[in-house]
């Protein structure tokens, strides 16, 4: 990666397969210049209402834009494996992920109504008729991250077309190409390149995009140290959507047919080498049981590919930077040196890969059992009441999705009525989730409510008209 000189008007940033760490593909970075072009450009698009892209036409170019993705699937799949280190399999799921998320932004756009207000509930409001109608809120900021480095952007990009906003998208620095790509195909499909931006650029240089007054909204999807930092930081006025990590917990109850749930948990578990702020990290079994769960979930974990995710039989990827692997080794051998029993995995396969690894128990106050791991790593503990279970796993300062695995309907609501999450899945994994749905932290997790029909929301803005008759 070249240097970013302040004084040029541009530098690049290489990428690179995080598995063997051979050049991808570059893109270009910008100067704080150029992104204050950017941003006075689309202010005063979203201040001329004569350049207002009117609904039929943001429909048209969202439409076409699934189009051009569908296309394109091959291609994007394998960008996404090569930047990003999703397998394939998983890569295009995405895609097609994508695709339907586009589609549902066009179809939304009918669905940003208003409403009648009724005035004569009181003598006051007598002779008056009110309505509201939907506007789009203002000049979008979009900051993404590496995981879904396509299907993210689409989350965090696609409404704010849809809603009619102009939007900056700033890319994790790690996948910048798939970004790119999605914006190109905007572009192709007909929206005005002013009113979507794809941008990289220095870590000072963003923060002043995001922080800059001409911003209307923030999206961030990314670490919570750092989106707390940004909200604390932005403009008066500026609304925002942060979307950070949890510490999934999965409660396992008495009842619950192990056996049926096992691919599950590993699905969720180690789907991207446990690189989603959802994925299932601490599961709670009756602890007569505790030990037969983490022995198969470790069968099941000792047959999964690990390699370069270009490849068709790889199941999980590398970590997305050494780095990370070098924390992750840190973290497991902090937890095994505390007592916890190592079940399996335990060791680095390379510079760039771990093994997909469960501990049996390990330490209330090890960094496995508090913080968002973000590898492949299972946590298993065991409990003597659900109600223990239930408080432990509420215990923690992040709070995302969680589940219970059950079949019995009075367990199944206590979960769902007591755990702290803002989705509770039955007999399913904490990574399970829709486009459609909403999707959102709590406490540190998050800010606000992603999805794309409640992004959407918070995109627009309602005015009120009052008419005396």
């Amino acid at each position: 990666m070249a240097d970013l000189d302040k004084n040029s008007t541009a530098e690049t940033l290489d990428v690179v397969n995080p598995y063997d760490q051979t050049y991808v593909g570059s893109v270009p970075t910008v100067t704080w210049d150029k992104i204050d072009e950017y941003l006075e450009t689309a202010q005063q698009l979203f201040k001329d209402r004569k350049q207002w892209l009117p609904a039929f036409k943001r429909i048209s170019i969202l439409k076409k834009a699934a189009v051009l993705i569908s296309q394109r699937a091959d291609e994007l799949a394998l960008l996404i494996a090569s930047e990003g280190g999703k397998p394939l399999v998983d890569a295009r799921v995405e895609v097609t992920r994508a695709i339907d998320g586009v589609e549902l932004c066009a179809k939304e756009i009918s669905a940003l109504t208003g409403k009648q207000i009724p005035m004569d509930l009181t003598e006051a409001g007598a002779g008056r008729i009110a309505f509201t109608s939907k506007e789009p809120i203002g000049v979008v900021v979009a900051v993404s991250a590496f995981n879904h480095p396509l299907n993210l952007i689409v989350h965090q990009v696609a409404p704010a077309i849809a809603a009619g906003c102009p939007v900056l998208v700033k890319p994790a620095r790690d996948t910048p190409l798939s970004c790119q790509v999605f914006v190109d195909i905007m572009h192709e499909a007909g929206l005005p390149p002013q009113w979507c931006r794809f941008i990289t650029c220095e870590t000072s240089t963003s923060e002043r995009m995001i922080t800059d007054p001409r911003v209307a909204f923030f999206s961030f999807i990314g670490s919570a140290k750092i989106g707390w930092m940004l909200r604390s930081k932005l403009a008066p006025g500026t609304r925002c959507a942060l979307e950070h990590g949890g510490v999934a917990p999965v409660i396992i109850e008495e009842s619950a047919d192990i056996a049926a749930m096992i691919p599950s948990l590993l699905k969720g578990g180690f789907y991207h080498s446990g690189q989603v702020c959802v994925s299932v990290q601490r599961i709670f079994a009756p602890r007569n049981k505790a030990e037969a769960i983490a022995k198969m979930l470790a069968d099941g974990a000792e047959k999964l590919v690990v390699g370069n995710a270009i490849d068709e039989t790889t199941e999980c990827g590398p970590l997305i930077r050494p780095k990370e692997v070098d924390r992750v080794e840190e973290w497991v051998n902090e937890a095994v040196t505390g007592g916890a029993t190592l079940v399996t995995g335990g060791k680095r396969l390379g510079d760039t890969t771990y093994a997909p690894t469960v501990l049996l128990e390990p330490p209330v106050d090890a960094k496995v059992s508090n913080m968002e791991v973000f590898g492949p790593v299972i946590c298993v503990y065991g409990y003597d009441d659900i109600d223990q279970a239930i408080a432990q796993a509420n215990s923690l300062d992040y709070a995302f999705q969680a589940s219970v695995f059950t079949k019995n309907l009075d367990v199944a609501m206590k979960a769902i009525q007591e755990l702290d999450a803002t989705a509770v899945m039955v007999n399913d994994h904490t990574a399970f989730r829709v486009d459609w749905m909403p999707f959102a932290g709590r406490k540190s997790s998050g800010y606000n409510t992603g999805g794309i029909a409640y992004t959407m929301h918070d995109m627009s803005q309602d005015k009120m008209a009052v008419i005396k008759l």
